[in-house]
This record gives structure tokens, C-alpha cells and sequence, in this order.
């Protein structure tokens, strides 16, 4: 059965050592308020080979101190320009995590913290991720923005995007096991959109969890659907085991082998297709991407 799979690459993959992650880069902070804004910096860099996307995290943390939400909360964007001027991760300059910086200022400044912002114009408890993400990111670009490359952290699902880097947010901080942390208590699991990252897409489609062949806030919705009939109230949980999974095993053929061990079968209980080789092949040596 598809769900003895997944709760079994769930148990595989919750441990903090069974991958490299920016997650144990914000778990090493013990105060909530440093988890959450480590947290919503990590996961907005994360893009990229793991090892660029760890050391850029690295290079914000050094700038920000011991202390990361007390740095932001007296956050001066014109003293703090100089210092991220040689700082950048990928097509992101330092003005561009200027500019973030300065916006998880103003949402704490107005509301006490980023969950008390985003969850602020809620409808009802019970709101769909959809309009939650669209309020939160239209009202942060409401804000004193200072630069344009900053919109590219606050993407919207109406204009189709998968909103990956703040679904990731939102897994680390809304749920809580050994890898997430469960910072936030005024979102619930089942609420959870999973972060659509082309390893999840891969995985997905091994798997026969969607019915898109564009990725896009429709496939999301599509992957976490299916998920929620295995976990209704939790069903992102599996996100992390099905991310790594598809960067341990980047081939079709190998990733196909190592699934074939749990007989697969996909969401219309069909027989899944035979591995391509009897002998499951060894594991990517390359470093892990989130993309």
C-alpha cells in the first residue's frame, strides 16, 4: 500500500542526520523568535546547490550576531547596507537582503512577530493556504519595499507560483517532529501547502500523485491533496523524505529501483511500473538540491 510507503520513508527520513538541510541551521537557535526569523531568511535562500544555499545562510547569520530577532527588531536599513554589500546568493545582492531584512522589521514592528503578520487579516481559523499566502505576501509588498529584487521572496498563487520557499517556512515552523520545529501555533498542520521543489515533482510523478505535467501552485495543491488521504491532519510531513529521496536518486531508473522495494502502487491502485534493474543502484554522491 502507497501509504505503508510513505509513513515508511517518513520514519526512514525524521532524524536530523539523515540529510544536510537548512533546517539544522535554524535548529541550532533554542528561542522561538531567533527560529523564526533564521527560519524565514533560510528558507528564503533556499535555492540552489545546498552548499551555496548553507554557506549565504552562514554569511547572514554572521552579520546578524547571536541574537537574530533582536538584530531585526532595531534593523536600520541604511546602517546595515554597507555591511551586505558583498554578500548575495545567486541573482540575490545584498540590497535585496537589505530590503528582506527590513521587512521582517516592519512586520514585527506591526504585529509582534511574522506569524502574528502573516496570520493577520485571516478570515477564520479554518482559511485555505491559498488565501493565507496571497494576503501575506500582498500585504508585505504593501510595505516599505526599498527594492524591487525583494518581490521575488513574496511570490503569490494567483500568478501561479508553487510558493515553495514560504511553504517550506511554514513546514518548519507549523509542524513539529525531529526535523520541524513548531515555532507557530495559530496555523495548523493540515493547512499546509508542501514545498514543490523539482525532487518532489520527480518523486510525485514516480509515485503517481498528480495529474499536472506543469509545476505551478495547481500541482502543490494537487501533491498535498493526495497526500492528506494518507495524513489528513498532517500530510506535509512527508515532504522532507520525498525531497531527499529524489536528491539521493537524481536518475529516473534509480529512483524508480529504489521505490520498486515498496511495490508501489499509484493513487488509482494500478501495479506500478516494474524497476528498470533488478539490483538497486547506489546513491547520488552529488551535494543535495533544493530547487
Amino acid at each position: 500500500m502507497l501509504k505503508q510507503t510513505l509513513d515508511r520513508l517518513y520514519a526512514e527520513f525524521n532524524a536530523p542526520d539523515t540529510a544536510a538541510d537548512p533546517i539544522h541551521l535554524v535548529r541550532r537557535y533554542a528561542a522561538a523568535d531567533d527560529r523564526e526569523a533564521v527560519g524565514f531568511i533560510a528558507a528564503s535562500l533556499a535555492f540552489g546547490r545546498v552548499t551555496s544555499v548553507l554557506q549565504s545562510i552562514a554569511r547572514v547569520e554572521a552579520i546578524m550576531g547571536p541574537s537574530p530577532a533582536a538584530y531585526i527588531r532595531e534593523f536600520d536599513f541604511r546602517r546595515e547596507a554597507k555591511r551586505f554589500a558583498a554578500v548575495g546568493h545567486r541573482w540575490i545582492r545584498g540590497r535585496d537582503l537589505v530590503a528582506l531584512l527590513w521587512l521582517m522589521r516592519q512586520m514585527i514592528d506591526r504585529c509582534g512577530s511574522i506569524e502574528r503578520f502573516f496570520v493577520a487579516t485571516r478570515a477564520n481559523p479554518d482559511a485555505d493556504m491559498r488565501s493565507m499566502l496571497e494576503s501575506f505576501s500582498s500585504r508585505a509588498l504593501a510595505l516599505d519595499v526599498r527594492s524591487a529584487g525583494v518581490r521575488y521572496f513574496f511570490p503569490r498563487p494567483s500568478a501561479g507560483s508553487a510558493c515553495k520557499r514560504l511553504n517550506l517556512f511554514l513546514r518548519w515552523m507549523v509542524r513539529r517532529d525531529r526535523l520541524d520545529l513548531g515555532v507557530w501555533t495559530d496555523v495548523a498542520p493540515s493547512q499546509l501547502i508542501i514545498p514543490l521543489d523539482t525532487h518532489v515533482i520527480r518523486v510525485g510523478r514516480c509515485l503517481r500523485l498528480t495529474r499536472y505535467s506543469t509545476p505551478g501552485w495547481r500541482m502543490a495543491e494537487d501533491i498535498t491533496a493526495c497526500l492528506r488521504r494518507f495524513d489528513a491532519s498532517d500530510p506535509v510531513k512527508y515532504d522532507f523524505a520525498l525531497c531527499h529521496l529524489g536528491m539521493m536518486y537524481p536518475g529516473s531508473s534509480a529512483l524508480e529501483a529504489r521505490l520498486g522495494r515498496f511495490k508501489i502502487t499509484d493513487r488509482r491502485s494500478s501495479p506500478a511500473r516494474a524497476p528498470a534493474r533488478a539490483r538497486t543502484p547506489p546513491p547520488s554522491r552529488r551535494p543535495s538540491v533544493r530547487r
